[in-house]
């Protein structure tokens, strides 16, 4: 386990000897004073809106053992200054909790979870793309976890915060890491590849989420390529076959390289992929002459993509079929659509996490897959930047192809509405709102029981509330 000694020795390059500091052992770090547990490591952010070196006292009253800070704190806790390397001054009789002075908590973070990392013998697989990242994840360590104890993100600390704060917890006992890896700014991946150092890469694929902060498709795939780019000439590079921005990237890795997908081109491909509404999917795959028939319980004929690459980590692995297998069924896989039931009978397909262009789509297919009257409610796609309309005109029309009701929220949602119309469904069938508040009120008076509900849109259009305002309970 990673006590307050390695954290020093990463900071400052020496090891101390006081035997208190290699007793204080740390179970995992955090940046949100709220979630500390005992044994917690707090790093102290300065932000634009909230400063976490106010909520140091309030980490140690919930049992974190010590704290990274950047700042003279307006208390008497025991301070140990490593801005000029490694005193001993102050360290001989500590007795609880204590924090560590650094010049930047955020760098110091970094520098631990790198050096940390060093120490672990343990294989990392990067996983990045601009939809499907989270469940990706979550499926390809369900497979690892057939056979060897795995360390995955929680939720989606996916950045230059979240992973090397998973990496702190790292124990001896890891023999593979399954993170994923977020990107909104040229070098960013590159520099999260630095801390975990991957042996195999895998690119979901490129897509236009968060394109106004992180340009461009052509800038998009640069920055998700930077995984590839920094993989070692014997670890695996695992590309999307069928995304036109990804299959190229065979050119710039030193890996080998595994391509997945639906043509019979790729090394391990899927056909006959049949949806199955909540049931799951099925489909046919086929690997190296080998055909196998399976039903997984993931949800959209899309997701056929999610379990190739959950598949193709765990052949690379060595994993056997039935391990693999096992792994793509199981049950505790973590997905973000909840179906529930409205006070009237309806089924509410909860998509509300977040919503971009192809996310969108997947989900009107899974729509597409349900039997009853098919409703949307659909709002804005934030971040877009120059897809903005043409992203969410692409989801209008194809909402007019499987839904028979259309309800829009935001100023955004008013582009699908108009596409959906000038697509063919009729204007009667289409509502426009502004708010979610005003969609729920549509919702309450129309919706009838042999509805399905798809409920979708980005994490600021607050659509949560739509499908928890209609549940029953």
């Amino acid at each position: 386990m990673l006590t307050a000694a390695d954290v020093i020795q990463a900071l400052t390059g020496a090891r101390p000897e006081q035997a208190a500091l290699h007793r204080v052992v740390i179970t995992e770090g955090t940046v949100d004073s709220r979630q500390a547990i005992s044994g917690a490591m707090f790093v102290a952010m300065p932000g634009e809106n909230v400063n976490g070196h106010d909520y140091v006292e309030h980490a140690f009253s919930r049992g974190a053992s010590c704290a990274l800070v950047q700042q003279d704190l307006n208390s008497s806790l025991p301070v140990l200054d490593l801005r000029n390397g490694w005193n001993p001054h102050g360290a001989e009789n500590l007795d609880g909790p204590f924090c560590l002075r650094v010049e930047n908590t955020l760098k110091a973070l970094q520098q631990t979870a790198r050096f940390w990392r060093e120490q672990m013998d343990v294989q990392v697989v990067g996983i990045t793309g601009s939809v499907g990242k989270s469940t990706t994840k979550e499926l390809v360590a369900e497979v690892l976890g057939q056979r060897y104890r795995t360390l995955k993100n929680k939720g989606n600390l996916n950045n230059e915060i979240g992973l090397p704060l998973t990496l702190l917890s790292l124990t001896p006992g890891h023999e593979r890491a399954v993170l994923e890896m977020g990107f909104y700014v040229p070098g960013e991946i590159a520099l999260l590849c630095e801390l975990a150092r991957p042996l195999v890469g895998l690119l979901t694929n490129v897509g236009t989420v968060h394109a106004e902060r992180a340009g461009d498709q052509e800038m998009i795939a640069r920055g998700k390529a930077e995984l590839v780019q920094a993989l070692p000439p014997d670890g695996w590079a695992i590309l999307n076959y069928d995304d036109p921005w990804i299959k190229p990237m065979n050119s710039q890795t030193r890996a080998r390289v595994f391509y997945y997908g639906l043509d019979p081109a790729a090394d391990l491909w899927a056909d006959n992929v049949e949806g199955l509404g909540l049931e799951g999917i099925r489909f046919r795959l086929h690997y190296h002459g080998e055909v196998l028939h399976l039903r997984v319980p993931l949800i959209g004929r899309h997701s056929v993509h999610t379990a190739l690459r959950a598949a193709a980590v765990g052949l690379l692995d060595g994993l056997t079929w039935q391990e693999i297998v096992e792994g793509l069924r199981s049950a505790s896989t973590q997905l973000r659509l909840i179906a529930v039931r409205s006070e009237k009978g309806a089924l509410l397909l909860d998509d509300t996490y977040n919503a971009s262009p192809e996310s969108m789509l997947a989900a009107l297919n899974l729509l597409d897959e349900m039997v009853g009257r098919k409703v949307a409610v659909l709002g804005d796609m934030l971040e877009l930047g120059r897809y903005e309309w043409r992203g969410h005109e692409m989801v209008g029309i194809r909402a007019a192809e499987v839904a028979q009701v259309l309800v829009t929220v935001g100023e955004r949602g008013r582009m699908i509405a108009a596409a959906a119309c000038l697509a063919g469904l009729p204007a009667e069938m289409i509502t426009e709102c502004e708010t979610s508040e005003q969609a729920i009120e549509v919702l309450q008076r129309s919706l009838r029981a042999e509805d399905v509900v798809l409920v979708k849109g980005s994490h600021g259009m607050h659509m949560e509330r739509i499908v928890a305002a209609l549940e029953y309970r």
